[in-house]
């Protein structure tokens, strides 16, 4: 049967032949990589994974404490232990100088102090003994100026040159092996291992194939990177070094800190070797070459994050410090009046401040006043007030107007961008007679058997809010036993309420007393306190809160 005829159509020949389709020249598709190179690059993703979320986790750390015990956490998973310490021994010789524990008691942690220090593992870092001779590491780049790098004891109890105290301790608390690493911020890798460092060219028959190169079929035109000897590959060993990831060629540790991180820690921050780690095992072992080098590099970046945090806890202590200084050391003992008081600084360091002053004819002066700002600025600001309020006491402290009037002038000329609330009080303890003069402060309150009522002294704005500054004065006669409180906003705004309930939360402490503290202006306080904090003593121990918590000043006289 013939096949049928095409139609003809205007125009078009079907005679003529129909052209030929040019095909596009089939490629033949690219080897695929090495399955060693394939795991390879997969370990190294989840390394640089495992990396991140550990370091996402420490840099959250805010304080001193939870940095460490971060850093025991994230280290016991990486090595693959249950238990661990830190030591902390800044090289430097500031301090702070602490231990913390990972599933380890202060029991625990007194008996492993027990242990000499030249055969503990932290200790060994902390004293920075030369890397002894060891056989399994032949080959491997010794530490930078002749430090220890790591200290392993892989098995305690058979180790023969071992410290008996040591073997004896580790019986006790049942550990049997032993990694510890050096916390120093500018310690580069200490050896080039498989992982992270390096990529060492596939294995001949590495894919199972048993060829000579270990490539797969077809593989020939596009050879696996850092082949020896083939153009266009860059080499492990020619490969340039990746700052912070030890990527690259196998280079000495360096000798000077980087700029960054050293602009990152500050130059005033702690220099050197920060302390050691330790990690526990409870069966004979070590960690694999891997986790070596993966501890190394997190310990390095927690170390950095820890000289912050170092630096930063020793300014603070600095503002502190000089803080307290600025304030009297002890109370005065004046015959009919007995004085108790509490500061807490909040984190920052603020411009509160209180005092008791003798003066003549038997009177005592009492003040408490604060400072706008915060940080060491404020803290100087307040100390020269304080000062001069002194000695403006001395000279007219019967009229606490013309006291704070002469302070208030002094603020202005001496400190125009600056304003500050004060409560002076003038007590005749002989008498119990109290002459007091506010300017924008908190009214103190008088508490005892029969009362509990505020003294009402803020009918004036701050110091250095007006041109001229006017208030009038007080005179009070507290009774035998009642107790006069003085205050500063911080211990109101700590109860994290609004203003008129912290005012009566304080009212509500102090007339709810026992009998057996009132008389007790120390045990007074303290229930104050414990009464009006939400988180009680805790609340008043001046740590820093996510808020940032004030200033707290709770000054008590109680008049016999």
């Amino acid at each position: 049967m013939n096949a049928p005829h095409a139609p003809k159509v205007a125009g078009i020949d079907p005679s003529l032949p129909s052209p030929t389709h040019t095909a596009d020249p089939v490629t033949p598709p690219l080897a695929a990589p090495n399955s060693g190179v394939q795991d390879r690059l997969a370990g190294w993703v989840s390394d640089l994974t495992t990396l991140h979320e550990l370091t996402e986790r420490l840099v959250r750390t805010d304080t001193l404490d939870e940095a460490l015990r971060e850093l025991l956490r994230a280290g016991a998973s990486l090595v693959g232990a249950r238990r661990g310490l830190v030591a902390l021994e800044p090289a430097d010789g500031l301090g702070p100088v602490i231990t913390v524990g990972l599933g380890l008691g202060h029991a625990d942690l007194g008996q492993i102090e027990t242990i000499p220090r030249g055969s503990a593992s932290a200790g060994h870092l902390l004293d920075g003994l030369p890397e002894p001779d060891d056989e399994g590491r032949a080959g491997l780049p010794e530490p930078a100026g002749g430090r220890r790098a790591d200290v392993t004891h892989p098995d305690i109890a058979g180790e023969a040159d071992l410290d008996p105290r040591h073997r004896e301790v580790a019986a006790r608390l049942g550990f049997a092996a032993s990694y510890a690493v050096p916390l120093d911020p500018f310690r580069a890798t200490p050896r080039t291992t498989p992982g992270l460092s390096a990529i060492p060219p596939p294995a001949p028959g590495a894919d199972g194939s048993g060829g000579g190169t270990g490539s797969p079929a077809g593989a020939v035109d596009h050879p696996a990177p850092g082949t020896p000897g083939v153009p266009g590959t860059t080499s492990v060993t020619d490969a340039p070094p990746v700052p912070g990831t030890g990527h690259g060629r196998d280079t000495a540790p360096a000798a000077a800190p980087s700029s960054g991180l050293t602009a990152a820690m500050g130059a005033d921050g702690p220099s050197g070797r920060l302390g050691g780690a330790a990690w526990l095992y409870d069966e004979p072992a070590e960690p694999a070459e891997r986790q070596r080098h993966l501890v190394g590099l997190y310990c390095q970046y927690a170390a950095a994050h820890i000289a912050r945090l170092i630096e930063l806890s020793r300014a603070r202590a600095a503002v502190a410090t000089v803080h307290e200084e600025l304030l009297p050391t002890r109370l005065p003992r004046v015959p009919g009046v007995r004085l108790a008081v509490r500061h807490h600084p909040g984190p920052h360091g603020g411009g509160d401040w209180y005092d008791a002053l003798p003066l003549p004819d038997g009177a005592l002066g009492l003040s408490v006043g604060g400072v706008s700002g915060s940080g060491p600025s404020a803290v100087v600001a307040m100390g020269r007030l304080r000062a001069s309020l002194r000695a403006y006491a001395v000279m007219e402290g019967e009229d606490p107007v013309a006291v704070l009037s002469d302070l208030e002038l002094l603020l202005r000329l001496t400190e125009p961008a600056r304003s500050a609330t004060a409560l002076f009080a003038y007590c005749e303890p002989g008498t119990r007679k109290v002459v007091l003069a506010g300017a924008g402060h908190c009214p103190p309150l008088l508490t005892g058997e029969r009362r509990t009522e505020f003294v009402e002294t803020t009918l004036s704005a701050p110091l250095g809010m007006l041109s001229c500054w006017e208030a009038p004065s007080v005179e009070v006669a507290p009774s035998s036993g009642e107790t006069l409180l003085f205050y500063s906003d911080g211990l109101l705004h700590r109860t994290g309420e609004p203003m008129d309930r912290a005012f009566a939360r304080l009212h509500t402490a102090a007339a709810s007393a026992p009998k057996g503290v009132r008389g007790d202006p120390d045990a007074f306080a303290d229930h104050v306190l414990r009464t009006v904090l939400p988180d009680g003593p805790a609340a008043s121990a001046g740590r820093p809160s996510e808020d940032g918590a004030e200033d707290l000043v709770l000054l008590v006289a109680h008049f016999d």
